[in-house]
């Protein structure tokens, strides 16, 4: 396993978002990242948590840590575990009265609660062998889409967000 952090959320060519991980010991332009296509509302989700924006409401990964709080569980780590057939596959491991439990997830998800909490991000060796690509990211890609996401936040409704 490899541990890694949000490099960041981008758009494909196609108008997807896609979420980029990181192995924590690797600057920006140096080895691999790893992308994985998310929806939009994950995206949101996700830079509204690393960012540390405020949102009018809570957001679906909000009540997640709510919950978890609610219940004495705690998100201790969160992993990608393996691809199949282009499918990201994930697990949170969650630290309960009743010892640890693991439960399966969609990456996005368990992202997005993970940048909620301060979980910690692993990513399987194998997946990262598999689909992981050359980091060309520069600082000045960062910067440009940091400002993209402010933009975002400043014209979002709560509206948005209903569903």
């Amino acid at each position: 396993m490899v541990q890694v952090r949000v490099a960041g959320v981008a758009l494909d060519a196609s108008g997807q978002h896609v979420l980029l991980l990181k192995p924590v010991d690797q600057m920006p332009g140096d080895g691999y990242v790893l992308p994985i296509w998310i929806g939009q509302l994950e995206a949101t989700s996700i830079l509204v948590a690393v960012e540390n924006a405020d949102v009018p409401r809570p957001l679906a990964h909000d009540l997640m840590r709510s919950m978890l709080a609610a219940l004495d569980a705690v998100a201790t780590r969160v992993e990608v575990t393996r691809v199949e057939d282009g499918t990201f596959y994930a697990e949170v491991t969650l630290s309960t009265a009743l010892g640890d439990r693991v439960v399966d997830a969609r990456p996005s998800d368990a992202i997005a609660l993970a940048s909620r909490v301060g979980a910690a991000m692993w990513v399987a060796d194998e997946v990262i062998a598999e689909a992981g690509v050359p980091d060309v990211l520069t600082d000045t890609d960062a910067a440009e889409r940091l400002d993209e996401f402010k933009k975002f936040l400043d014209d979002v409704e709560p509206e948005d967000f209903d569903g």
